[in-house]
């Protein structure tokens, strides 16, 4: 057998070998082949203007060819098939009218031979399918041409599929590590940022004991306002980034006997901040409950503000809170709709889209929100339509002592 030298494999080629190793069916396609044909070596080759390398094979003939094995291009027949990619087939060379005297058969002691072209979906030239043996073989060429053209086929299209499938590999991987990096920007930019918002605080607090004129006490609340608005948007970033890459928004579970009286606070606050002074609320929170009351109160704060600066003006936003033995459910109600494509990622950081009217917050109320459920082992969900408009529920099970600490 003339092998070639083994000349170092371009990286195009290696990887043309894994491809098809890692097609599943090629070796029962080449068990096949040899089943057909009746001969005993079967191979998958990458042919290129330069050489040709086995990429799968069938031995039972002793050839002593395996993968990664090279043959001198232009001692095959492989080598005209790529030149004009044509199937190529006889049983019994030496009384061939033609491969009688070919240099193939003589070379490597061939009787029978078989091999078709190997194309991939866009029409390129891979390679061949081909089985040799050193007998003699009697078979109908017309079907065995036409069985090996199906199976070439099939390798063909198994390329594109891998290449398909990892180049999303690819794509996933590289979308995944800068996913990653963002999130530990923004959450390196949300802990920085608080050591100059406290300063700018503590500052502002220090002019406040100042003397001051009738303008100067204007600016200084609208200093105080934009720092306030600051460290609103600060908070909502570190929890996005602990939710992100942390086990989740932490929750400090303690049981707390003013519960209600602090939901009732985020009311009025929400509905002195948007306007909205038609907030029915009914809150029946009558023992002690086992919760972070802060991470709640943050909860109903999101939700109030999303009712109220997406709800229908002109209808009531209503609030009920209930509890009994299984635990809480607070639903916040308002008369607007929420488009049916939009709902399935409305809990998804970011998820605003670039076509909605501009609004204050970076869009991630919603998914704090839904963090915060999560953390207190809750849900949050929602449902909406023209109707009835929409309903957020938490639903947050009574929280065994074991998990307060």
């Amino acid at each position: 057998m003339q092998q070639s030298a083994a000349a170092p494999l371009g990286a195009d080629i290696i990887q043309d070998i894994a491809e098809i190793g890692a097609i599943t069916a090629v070796p029962r396609i080449l068990e096949t082949v040899a089943h057909i044909t009746g001969s005993r070596f079967a191979a998958v080759a990458r042919v290129t203007d330069s050489h040709w390398v086995a990429c799968a094979t069938y031995d039972t003939l002793g050839f002593g060819l395996g993968v990664g094995g090279q043959l001198v291009l232009e001692s095959t027949i492989c080598n005209e098939i790529r030149q004009a990619p044509q199937p190529v087939i006889f049983g019994h060379a030496s009384q061939h009218p033609h491969y009688a005297s070919h240099h193939t058969p003589r070379l490597y002691g061939l009787e029978s031979y078989v091999s078709v072209p190997i194309f991939r979906p866009d029409g390129s030239f891979f390679g061949t399918l081909c089985a040799i043996d050193s007998a003699p073989a009697t078979f109908d060429e017309a079907q065995v041409v036409r069985s090996l053209e199906l199976f070439a086929e099939l390798i063909g299209n198994y390329l594109q599929t891998e290449q398909r499938l990892q180049q999303a590999i690819a794509d996933l991987s590289a979308a995944n590590d800068t996913a990653v990096l963002r999130d530990q920007f923004i959450a390196v930019l949300g802990h920085d940022l608080r050591s100059p918002l406290q300063a700018a605080s503590m500052a502002t607090e220090m002019l406040e004991l100042e003397p001051h004129t009738e303008r100067g006490s204007m600016l200084l609340t609208r200093v105080r306002d934009s720092i306030t608005r600051i460290d609103g948007l600060v908070k909502d970033v570190l929890d996005f980034a602990r939710g992100r890459l942390g086990g989740g928004i932490p929750v400090a579970l303690t049981y707390d006997a003013n519960v209600a009286a602090q939901l009732m606070r985020v009311v009025h606050e929400v509905a002195g901040a948007t306007g909205r002074n038609d907030i029915i609320a009914t809150i029946a929170v009558d023992a002690p409950l086992l919760c972070d009351a802060n991470r709640l109160s943050q909860l109903l704060a999101n939700l109030l503000t999303n009712a109220a600066v997406h709800g229908a003006a002109d209808q009531p936003i209503t609030l009920d809170i209930q509890t009994d033995a299984n635990g809480l459910v607070l639903q916040v109600h308002n008369g607007g709709a929420i488009a049916p494509d939009k709902l399935g990622r409305l809990f998804t950081p970011f998820s605003r889209e670039a076509s909605d009217q501009p609004r204050p917050g970076l869009g991630l109320g919603l998914y704090i929100a839904a963090e915060i459920a999560k953390a207190h082992n809750g849900t949050l969900s929602v449902e909406s339509d023209a109707a009835h408009g929409t309903r957020f529920v938490f639903a947050m099970p009574a929280i065994p002592l074991a998990l307060a600490g």
